[in-house]
This record gives structure tokens, C-alpha cells and sequence, in this order.
């Protein structure tokens, strides 16, 4: 591996620590210290999801026209200047406008580190460098997670700030120095280096297009489960007993689990351009969430975190192959992927908000709202599949 993919990678770890402690530990500070509950937790992260989709388009597009490494420079630079900002606020509305102006600056970046893990690479490189890239990110949002809770009751809620306010910095000077390095002039540029969708996909009743748009439709409807659940942790942790950092311990087992199914599936590649794969995880998907969100068992807890795990692995992983596989324009797919997980992000929490707000006396209302919408997630995918 090269100088620069490896600091690529490292830039990845980062980005993923930095953005896994702010964007999932804010909803105890907002439990905590503002008095939010699951309906204002889940509406916050459906404001997420709104900024997440424009943005993430425009920083992909941002990538793909003015170069990989001037995205890192504007996502970091700007996520930096947003957790300073949060840090000496100590208001809701300064916990507010955080979010707001680190969102954008995160869509800067996730485009981008994909594009640069793949970039220059054969067809046999993209698919070794993208199961990197997934282990490199799954596991350090799953170290995060673990640790968080810890952090936050050893440093305190404003750690939330401080911390990813280092990390983002040090990614920015990291880029300076990945500019300075010169390019190997191994590669043919890309232009001249076509990504053809492995043979695999070519034996298949359903055309290599048709999986990436399966993958586009599922991984959203993942994204709605993960972060509907992600935003009522914090009521969920309060109803089992737990603490922030008991919360962190015993939440990151499907994170680990994920970490996991990104490996398995990196080495083997049986599950690629095959239906029956993303339809027992999105299955697999809807049973764990209605789990995860009903249960009350601690053993049953973490059997549905595990089939969660095994589930949005599944398809996260085809989304962001498919997007690398399928086509030239790795920057653009990679915002095309980033802007539909934002929709995941926005719709999932919206749709629980919403029932709460109309069944207000009915505290899982939130979660049977969330289930019937990823039902209508699996009829889509039945339905790109029947089509001809």
C-alpha cells in the first residue's frame, strides 16, 4: 500500500472517531441537559438527515470536479471551526447551529475518503481497498461507541466538542502534508482504467445497474433503522438501567458485530450481485429493529444486536461495493451513497416523531411507525427485483 492511500486510511480512522463521539453521544447531552426526550432526540436527528442529502450530493460533486484532497481540506477546516464554535456556546441554539455547519462539513469528507481508498486502483485493487476502507471505519465507530460513554462521564458533556475539535484539526494538517507527497507514477490516470462490474455480475438475471439501484434503495432503509434506534438509546438505556457508560459497553455490540460482517464479506465474495443475500439481511433488518426496540430481555438485547450487526453490514457494504464497482465517477457514486444514507437519516426519525406526536400516550408508537415504513422499503426492493 502506498504512502498516500495509507494516510487516506488514517484520515478515515479519524474522521470516524471524531464524528461517531459527536454524532452519537449529543443525544444524552440533549437528554441530559436540555431535557430532550425520544420525540425531540428523534426530530434532531431528522434535521440531520435534511442537511445531510443536499450536502452530501454537493460534496461529492465538489470532489469528483475541484480533487479529493481540496474536499478533505474544506470538510475538516469546516468541522473544526464548528466544534470550536459548539465548545465555548453553551446554549441550545450554539448545540443547534453545530450541528448545522458539521453537517455540511462532513459531507465534504465521507465522499471524498472513498473516492481516495479506490481511486487509481485495477478492479481486483477497488474491491481489496473498499473492504479496507469498511473495516478501517466500521471498527473505529465501534471502538468509539464503546469508549464514548466513558469519555463523556470522565471529561463531561463538553468533551463532545473539545475532542473532535482536536481530531478534525489534525486531520487538516495531515492533508497538507498528503498534498506535499508526490504521486506514483505507477498508475495510469483514470480515465484510462474503466471499472467493469466484476464477471459475477454478468450471469445474473438482474443487471449489474439494477443491483446498484437495490443497494441504493437498501442501504437508506438501513440507515432509518440504525438511527432511529441510535436517537432513542439514550430512553432506552434509562429503561434497562443503564448509564452513559454501561450504555456504551453494552450498545456497541452490533457495532462490533458489523465490524465483523465487513471482514467476512471483504474475503468472501459469494454474496456479490446475488438477490437472496440482500434480501435475508433487509429481513434480518426488520426483525432485529422491532427487537432492539421492544425487547426488554438483556439476552434477547444482544441477539437482536447481533442480527442487527450481520444485517446493516450486509448492506452498507453493497451500496458503497456496488457504488465503487459500477461505473467511473467514484467521487460523484460516493456522494450519491453518502446522500442516500442521508435520507435513511432524515426519514427513519422523522417517521417515529411523527407517531409519537400522534400517539402520544403510546411510547412505542415511534418504533411500530419506523417497522411499517421499512415494510414498504422491502416491497420496493421486491419490486426492482421482479422488474424486467
Amino acid at each position: 500500500m502506498s504512502r498516500r492511500k495509507a494516510i487516506g486510511f488514517l484520515l478515515t480512522a479519524l474522521n470516524t472517531l471524531g464524528c461517531s463521539y459527536f454524532g452519537t453521544y449529543l443525544f444524552f447531552l440533549l437528554q441530559q441537559q436540555h431535557g430532550f426526550g425520544n420525540r425531540d432526540n428523534l426530530l434532531t436527528c431528522a434535521l440531520h438527515g435534511l442537511i445531510y442529502v443536499p450536502a452530501a450530493r454537493m460534496g461529492g460533486r465538489f470532489a469528483e470536479r475541484h480533487g479529493l484532497t481540496t474536499s478533505f481540506k474544506v470538510g475538516f477546516l469546516t468541522m473544526a471551526a464548528a466544534m470550536l464554535a459548539g465548545g465555548l456556546m453553551q446554549s441550545l441554539v450554539g448545540v443547534f447551529v453545530t450541528l448545522f455547519v458539521w453537517t455540511i462539513g462532513m459531507c465534504f469528507t465521507w465522499p471524498a475518503l472513498e473516492a481516495h481508498a479506490t481511486h487509481g486502483e485495477t478492479e481486483a485493487g477497488t474491491k481489496r481497498m473498499v473492504g479496507i476502507y469498511n473495516i478501517t471505519w466500521s471498527g473505529c465507530a465501534g471502538l468509539m461507541y464503546f469508549l464514548g460513554g466513558s469519555l463523556y462521564e470522565w471529561l463531561g458533556a463538553r468533551s463532545l466538542f473539545w475532542i473532535p475539535t482536536v481530531i478534525f484539526t489534525s486531520q487538516l494538517l495531515l492533508t497538507l502534508w498528503l498534498e506535499s507527497l508526490p504521486h506514483s507514477p505507477a498508475p495510469p490516470p483514470v480515465s484510462t482504467m474503466p471499472h467493469h462490474p466484476e464477471e459475477a455480475a454478468l450471469h445474473q438475471p438482474i443487471s449489474p445497474e439494477t443491483f446498484l439501484k437495490m443497494a441504493w434503495l437498501a442501504n437508506p432503509f438501513s440507515y432509518i433503522a440504525i438511527h432511529s434506534f441510535l436517537a432513542v438509546v439514550p430512553g432506552r438505556s434509562a429503561e434497562l438501567g443503564l448509564n452513559i457508560a454501561q450504555s456504551g459497553w453494552f450498545w456497541s455490540v452490533w457495532f462490533l458485530v458489523r465490524l465483523g460482517t465487513f471482514i467476512v464479506l471483504w474475503r468472501w465474495s459469494g454474496w456479490r450481485y446475488r438477490f437472496r443475500w440482500m434480501l435475508a439481511a433487509f429481513l434480518g433488518l426488520i426483525a432485529s429493529y422491532v427487537v432492539l426496540q421492544l425487547g426488554h430481555s438483556l439476552p434477547l438485547l444482544v441477539a437482536g444486536q447481533v442480527l442487527f450487526g450481520l444485517a446493516t453490514g450486509l448492506l452498507y457494504y453493497s451500496s458503497l461495493f456496488y457504488s465503487m464497482d459500477v461505473g467511473d465517477t467514484q467521487g460523484e457514486h460516493g456522494g450519491i451513497h453518502e446522500a442516500a444514507i442521508g435520507i435513511g437519516i432524515c426519514l427513519g426519525p422523522a417517521v417515529g416523531a411523527g407517531a409519537l406526536f400522534l400517539a402520544p400516550g403510546q411510547p412505542r408508537a415511534g418504533a411500530l411507525g419506523v417497522s411499517a415504513l421499512l415494510l414498504v422499503g422491502l416491497a420496493g426492493l421486491l419490486k426492482l427485483r421482479l422488474r424486467r
